[in-house]
């Protein structure tokens, strides 16, 4: 496991923090030892919570062009048939994947391919679930076209909690499946949309993990 590079300023600045936040502890309550050792426990227990959200997983990507893989880790908590009308322009199986903040915060290409269009959209803050975080929230849209013409989008939203979209894309740029697009601070949501021929091998509550778990297998 390695720490991702959207985590190490961060982390470098909270550690001075907390480090000065216990010396000042120490300095200014010397004959306080509960309170010390409280402060100690707490900060640690902290810095471990916040170091979890940019680990890195170390393993190797099972590459298949037939396959859809998950672009994030989470739960499924959307598997229904939609209208896409930013991109697409029709029908569409959307398979939506909620990040919670324990999770690992990378997002990684479903299918690999020639981005044919990229979009990034201010928007508002609703929690991850609501039904218009989707065409509301923050948001980015990306398109990956495989060599056989088909077009899958995808889309990072951010939630309550998760205001911080990175991407790592451009239109017209070449990505294998599996490798890293973007990154989501402190959790949010993934939404996928596949043709309607796809066979969707997940369901409801399902545990993903991105560049692992198959989604969908493509005709």
């Amino acid at each position: 496991m390695t720490i991702h590079r959207e985590g190490r300023t961060l982390l470098f600045v909270l550690l001075l923090i907390l480090f000065a936040l216990n010396w000042a502890v120490a300095y200014y309550m010397p004959g306080n030892a509960a309170v010390q050792n409280t402060v100690i426990g707490v900060s640690i227990i902290f810095y471990l919570i916040i170091l979890q959200f940019f680990r890195i997983p170390l393993f190797k990507i099972q590459q298949n062009e037939n396959q859809v893989l998950a672009p994030a880790d989470g739960k499924v908590v959307v598997i229904e048939e939609t209208e896409e009308t930013e991109y697409l322009k029709g029908r569409r199986k959307q398979v939506s994947i909620f990040m919670s903040p324990v999770n690992v915060h990378i997002n990684r290409m479903p299918v690999g391919g020639i981005i044919s269009y990229f979009a990034y959209h201010p928007g508002k803050y609703l929690v991850a679930w609501h039904p218009k975080s989707s065409t509301e929230n923050e948001r980015t849209t990306v398109v990956v076209k495989m060599k056989d013409g088909v077009e899958i989008l995808f889309r990072q939203i951010a939630g309550a909690l998760a205001r911080r979209i990175k991407w790592y894309v451009k239109q017209d740029q070449k990505l294998q499946q599996g490798d890293e697009f973007g990154f989501i601070k402190f959790g949010s949501r993934v939404d996928i949309y596949l043709p309607l021929d796809a066979k969707i091998v997940v369901k409801i509550g399902d545990v993903t993990k991105g560049g692992k778990t198959v989604l969908a297998e493509l005709k």
